[in-house]
């Protein structure tokens, strides 16, 4: 990023800041979209909101046809907001709200994720037995990684069974799907794995395919190369995992007719928008300390997202126009009174104060997840390559304090 351009963008809506790139972001959908449905074309993208959710970004996805995956009251409030029918939404999540029933009367999709939230769903239904109610459930699986997960049920168990036969008893609830999502299991074995799973449940609990089997997200998308190296040499492509995914649901109902195979849906958010953000920042300051050297930003790590406590995060750093020098490891330091609020451990290189710092790849888990903590969060804008357009204000004291009773 040119110096121009960002004393221009801070100048305009302050620092630090986000600035978003659109085309990246339709790129990557793009490219995604395409080699799931090369394979299998009854494919579509969910995007989760709770990665970020920036309307903008949100209406963007639903221009380009994607769903919304909500996890939340909120949540589904902003798909709502921007533009998307009940029916294009799909709502997961272990602690639904108030909303739940609302969207579910309105032909909205839930996940259930336990048995509680299953009789609450036959509850609603019997309070309206004029209205058809579609479900699906979440489904509990070990794909190989490191811990237990505490989402969803687990197939081929009594509450398993029990919860479907109590949903399918029920005269005016269709159970129309299946739902899963592991963490920190990114790699093509763990998606192949799930996929396997997940369409050996639909065998044993369908005697038709489902209207749709959900593998919820968790791939690798495209990033900068010096974030790429530090996962390997072996990161797979959207078309890895393509082949191992929808290869495989195409093998499994080739013998089926177009419309009676189940929609393949997944749910990316950092696959998809992490790379398409980075937050501009500027040194405040600069210190020594026990013989380690250290430079406070205008950020914190909330800012940049939870990444930078794994990783250490892409950086362009554009001299300010002060007194510069070499440093052969100097910490980059947030705004915030936590010992570690560090943005980037060890930078190598000239720096200076008023130098600025842009932090890539900060489109995942950042600007959803920055408290109110110490400061209000910055502003986020569009840049096209030629003209720039806010679609978050920076926010004030007073909005933090909106909510308070004096």
């Amino acid at each position: 990023m040119e110096k121009s351009l960002i004393e221009r963008l801070t100048g305009e809506y302050g620092c630090p800041l986000y600035v978003f790139d659109k085309a990246g972001l339709v790129s990557d959908f793009n490219q995604l979209q395409k080699a799931f449905r090369s394979y299998y074309p009854k494919y579509r993208i969910a995007y989760s909101y709770k990665t970020n959710y920036a309307p903008r970004i949100c209406s963007i996805v639903r221009e380009l046809g994607g769903l919304a995956e909500v996890v939340s009251d909120m949540e589904l409030t902003i798909a709502r907001k921007v533009g998307y029918p009940d029916g294009e939404i799909l709502y997961n999540g272990p602690t639904k709200g108030p909303l739940m029933e609302d969207f579910l009367l309105k032909g909205g999709i839930v996940n259930i994720d336990n048995p509680a939230e299953a009789l609450r769903v036959v509850d609603c239904a019997n309070a309206h037995p004029e209205s058809v109610l579609q479900v699906g459930i979440r489904v509990n699986m070990d794909v190989g990684q490191p811990f237990v997960s505490r989402f969803g049920m687990e197939a081929y168990t009594e509450e398993f069974d029990t919860v479907v036969k109590c949903l399918r008893e029920t005269p005016n609830i269709r159970l129309i799907g299946l739902h899963c999502h592991i963490g920190r299991s990114r790699g093509v074995e763990a998606w192949k794995a799930r996929a396997e799973y997940m369409l050996g449940v639909a065998d044993r609990y369908f005697e038709c395919p489902p209207a749709f089997i959900d593998l919820g997200s968790g791939m690798f998308g495209n990033m900068e190369e010096s974030l790429a190296r530090q996962f390997g040499d072996d990161i797979p492509t959207f078309e890895d995992y393509a082949q191992v995914v929808a290869g495989e649901f195409a093998r499994h109902y080739v013998h089926l007719p177009e419309t009676e195979k189940p929609w393949l849906l997944t749910e990316p958010g950092t696959t998809l928008i992490s790379a398409h953000i980075s937050v501009i920042a500027r040194v405040t300051g600069i210190k020594r300390l026990r013989g380690k050297d250290f430079a406070n930003l205008d950020c914190c790590l909330y800012n940049v997202g939870e990444m930078c406590r794994i990783k250490n995060m892409p950086l362009q750093v554009v001299p300010g126009g002060g007194e510069r020098r070499h440093y052969e490891s100097i910490a980059l330091s947030g705004y915030t009174c936590l010992e570690y609020d560090v943005i980037h451990p060890s930078y190598s290189g000239e720096l200076g104060v008023g130098d600025y710092v842009v932090v890539g790849n900060c489109g995942g888990y950042s600007n959803v997840s920055k408290p109110p903590f110490i400061a209000p969060n910055c502003a986020m804008v569009e840049w096209d390559g030629s003209r720039s357009t806010l679609f978050k204000r920076a926010e004030t004291p007073d909005d933090v304090l909106s909510t308070y009773i004096f």
